[in-house]
């Protein structure tokens, strides 16, 4: 089974593909959204190329890291393109999706709500490669690739 999971920032998504049968991540890379688009053309050019990156590489499960309920200073850019994201799942070939914040996404890769933030954080390891070298977006989104195969 082939999973993505995705963590979307204001100009920039983040997404993971992962293999479960192999156990691996098969792929971590960006979306950038071109600051020179409106507001519609730049969710419209997401929701193009996530379908796309759905496709190539047959994505049966997914899930989207999405804001806190009660972040502090929450990104209206983001919740935008979480919002697009969702649509897109909606529309395409996927058997399954979820929304996840930590909590979700925690039982669902099965780890402690507790300890997501060290591992996303990159001070515990997860047993993947170059887990430390990535970036805390890469990190959010290859769990929540993960959590996308107990959907």
């Amino acid at each position: 089974m082939i999973t993505i999971g995705i963590r979307a920032a204001p100009s920039v998504v983040t997404f993971a593909v992962y293999d479960f049968a192999k156990k691996e991540v098969v792929n971590v890379e960006q979306i950038r959204i071109p600051a020179a688009f409106s507001i519609p053309d730049r969710l419209k050019y997401l929701r193009s190329n996530l379908l796309d990156v759905l496709r190539e590489f047959k994505i049966e499960k997914a899930g989207v890291r999405v804001t806190e309920p009660f972040a502090r200073n929450p990104s209206v850019e983001r919740i935008q393109i979480e919002g697009v994201i969702q649509e897109a799942f909606a529309s395409s070939e996927l058997k399954a999706y979820y929304v996840g914040q930590i909590s979700s996404i925690s039982a669902r890769v099965g780890i402690e709500r507790n300890e997501f933030k060290p591992l996303v954080e990159g001070k515990t390891s997860y047993g993947v490669e170059n887990w430390k070298g990535m970036s805390q977006e890469e990190r959010e989104a290859i769990l929540c690739a993960m959590g996308a195969v107990n959907v």
